[in-house]
């Protein structure tokens, strides 16, 4: 076997998102010769492994304990040892914390190499279908509805797509929660990449959320993607951002002028205001 540099090389390896056959020849290469692989899961990188007939050394590294681990496997590069870094599936450091683990290694002065691999990411971004020269990562949204309301209310006026990742058992409510904020837009679910079931449904915000809600299961890792603004929303939510009202009571007499239904205007401004629905609904009766 080839020796390794002087300092060691630590190989971040992009590994497969679900079909086996993805891994390069160099992921393969690279991770047989490596001297231990660090993964998020013994089992599932163990599975990896197994079916390229690879014995590589496998050691856990995952979020809970990777900040921890971080001196012994820089000590082991310093020492000259190849030391491979996977995720669960995927490009690690995207999403991922071993983005902490090249950040040490570099500033160490120590050599990292990236082996390309596939990406949840950029697979959905295509398979949706939706303008892709601009595009936004977000990774997960907050689990609680206002506190991810309020993070898509963030990403409403970046010019480019979102992309977003979802558990199959909160999807259907982050979708209600896409449709909420971005009424106007088209949304792409993108899950089961590169899987036998793998499945690109599309539609308006509301008419998707809908359809996925109508589903009694959904299954597998999903993407979520948001098509970009149009100039005229995002030019609109500028000027509203530029010149709103500045109390709670001007934006209700704006939105009643305007013949806003009360119901809908009073779950907007309590998005905007963040005021409970129910005392913006009573503002709204008594400005009546």
């Amino acid at each position: 076997m080839a020796q390794g540099p002087v300092g060691g090389l630590l190989s971040i390896v992009g590994t497969p998102i679900g079909n086996l056959r993805d891994a390069s020849p160099r992921v393969i290469e690279t991770l047989g010769r490596a001297d231990v692989v660090l993964c998020e899961d013994t089992r599932v990188t163990g599975k990896l492994l197994a079916a390229f007939d690879l014995h590589t050394r496998l050691e856990r590294c995952d979020e809970n304990v990777i900040a921890s681990r971080v001196p012994a496997v820089l000590e082991r590069l310093e020492a000259g040892e190849r030391v491979a870094f996977v995720s669960d599936a995927g490009m690690p450091g995207v999403s991922d914390p071993g983005q902490k683990l090249v950040d040490a290694a570099l500033d160490a002065g120590l050599k990292v190499e990236v082996i390309p691999g596939p990406s949840a990411v950029t697979c959905a971004l295509v398979a949706s279908g939706l303008a892709s020269e601009h595009f936004y990562f977000e990774g997960f949204l907050p689990r609680k509805k206002s506190a991810q309301v309020a993070r898509l209310e963030e990403l409403a006026s970046v010019p480019g797509t979102l992309v977003v990742y979802e558990s199959p058992r909160r999807v259907a409510a982050t979708l209600a929660n896409v449709a909420e904020v971005f009424p106007g837009r088209r949304v792409a679910l993108v899950r089961e990449l590169t899987k036998l079931h793998e499945e690109c449904v599309r539609g308006m915000s509301g008419e998707l959320a809908a359809e996925v809600a109508a589903r009694d299961e959904v299954r597998g890792e999903c993407v979520v993607v948001i098509a970009a603004p149009s100039a005229e929303e995002l030019d609109g939510r500028r000027r509203a951002a530029s010149s709103g009202p500045a109390t709670l009571e001007d934006a209700i007499a704006q939105g009643l002028a305007a013949g806003e239904p009360k119901s809908a205007l009073a779950k907007r401004l309590a998005r905007e205001f963040g005021v409970p629905k129910s005392d913006v609904y009573d503002a709204i009766l008594n400005a009546k």
